[in-house]
């Protein structure tokens, strides 16, 4: 679904204008919540410590599964105003791909039903194991998935029995703030403690530097970067980190070259390629190289010249002593706004930019988050795999092949080791839009946890009822 840029317009404006009629006034008391927000990260601490206790020795699972209802019915409800408003004030992606995120993460991240209760019975008795909460969750949330990743650890952290204090990125706090109190009003007009999700109104590394540092806080959650996440891990905190990706595709000699350009302009193109999962860069073997450029041409793929590639380059990244680095200004811009910036007139709905280099490219080495594909011509199949595992630079996040020989896609999925691949279709199918599986905004490479979910959010805990207890058999 297009949606126009008048009624983006219209659909932030109305948010907006609800946000200013609601602003609290200079003089409320700083400890008082604002539907979950605060003005300093300290009370959103206390406040979130006091909401769990609650939350788990007064609330049954049932009540986490109903609460988790509420949420998804409210998100649900205010997923394309989120989408607007999320755009608007990050200037990234596109409000219809914003959409199937949200609605993704709404429906898709699982709650309670993923903690099941583990028994074993025999001659020594009866021993059960379950998932208990850590407690209070510090997390660290990104500016190119904000509010979605707000609903989808929402959901996740306090089915496991959590309360949760986000830090969002400052360049989303605004639509960011507004997401978390349409969940907090949800919880508590479901009849859910106050307080169970917090943030601070204006986000900054100080609070997370208070976050790491408070024994209240357990667990430590990063969605975003790999300096964020090192920085994490350096704190001493028990930390879940989701950190980059660079994600390469293999198209080899076998594949079905239509359904690997339909699928790799699907995903690359996906709200302008702003996903850490999204594909960033194709290594083709020769035989299949020219009909796989065809066949993205006839998807809608726009292929650059050599000279093109070159101005696009200065506007994308920034080289300092031969060192490139993302130009942050361009990061989820429109294909068609880098078109014009180099004096190509173009249909607006131009939804990704093409074009040949070599294997070591800045735009095959240097993960993008841009609506830029580079395609790398080799010759064997080897050859293509060893240039994708340089490119993935050991991240471990998502990777993907297309063919039909199996040993193939055996041994590339072997070598590259990722938490994600996918085999002959979208990565965008390892989350769970359009493919199977559950959806989430946390994949936590680095740390091991893989695509997080309630469970991982917890902690086993083992109860043993001795000498032969309950058994009736």
């Amino acid at each position: 679904m297009e949606i126009g840029t008048r009624e983006i317009e219209l659909i932030v404006r109305e948010v907006l204008a609800g946000l200013d009629k609601k602003s609290p006034a200079p003089s409320v008391n700083l400890s008082r919540s604002d539907n979950g927000v605060f003005d300093r990260v300290e009370d959103a601490i206390e406040a979130a410590y006091n909401a769990q206790r609650d939350w788990i020795n007064h609330y049954k699972v049932e009540d986490r599964r109903r609460i988790i209802e509420a949420i998804r019915t409210v998100a649900g409800k205010h997923a394309q105003s989120l989408a607007a408003m999320v755009q608007e004030e990050t200037g990234m992606g596109r409000v219809e791909d914003k959409l199937q995120k949200h609605l993704a993460v709404i429906e898709r991240t699982p709650g309670v039903e993923c903690l099941t209760t583990e028994a074993i019975s025999g001659d020594g008795g009866l021993m059960i194991e379950e998932y208990a909460p850590f407690g209070v969750i510090g997390a660290i949330t990104p500016s190119t998935n904000p509010t979605e990743t707000i609903i989808n650890n929402t959901i996740s952290m306090i089915a496991g029995g959590n309360s949760v204090v986000f830090n969002v990125h400052p360049g989303a706090k605004r639509c960011c703030a507004h997401c978390l109190k349409l969940l907090h009003q949800a919880i508590v007009e479901s009849g859910g403690p106050a307080n169970l999700i917090t943030m601070q109104r204006e986000p900054d590394m100080e609070a997370v530097n208070i976050m790491t540092a408070d024994p209240r806080i357990r667990l430590m959650v990063g969605t975003g970067g790999m300096g964020m996440v090192n920085a994490l891990l350096r704190s001493g905190k028990k930390t879940i980190g989701a950190g980059a990706g660079n994600p390469p595709v293999i198209v080899d000699d076998t594949a079905d070259i239509k359904l690997a350009a339909r699928e790799i302009y699907r995903g690359a193109s996906f709200d302008n390629n702003i996903l850490c999962l999204a594909e960033k860069e194709v290594f083709v073997m020769e035989q299949a190289a020219d009909e796989l450029i065809f066949q993205l041409q006839q998807e809608g793929a726009f292929l650059l010249q050599k000279d093109q590639v070159q101005e696009i380059l200065k506007l994308a990244m920034i080289e300092k002593n031969g060192i490139y680095e993302v130009n942050k200004k361009w990061v989820g811009k429109d294909a068609a706004l880098f078109l014009n910036a180099i004096g190509i007139h173009c249909d607006k709905n131009v939804r990704l930019l093409i074009c040949e280099t070599d294997r070591n490219h800045p735009f095959v080495m240097v993960e993008q988050l841009m609506p830029v594909l580079p395609i790398v011509r080799l010759n064997t199949f080897e050859e293509c795999m060893e240039s994708a595992k340089a490119a993935e630079s050991g991240n471990r996040h998502t990777a993907s092949m297309f063919s039909k020989n199996v040993e193939n896609m055996t041994r590339f999925a072997k070598e590259i080791e990722t938490t994600i691949f996918t085999k002959n279709g979208a990565t965008l199918r390892g989350v769970g839009i359009g493919g199977e599986g559950h959806t989430t905004m946390t994949i936590a490479g680095p740390t091991g946890e893989g695509l997080t979910c309630a469970k991982s959010f917890t902690r086993r805990r083992r109860c043993m009822l001795a000498e032969g207890g309950l058994r009736i058999v």
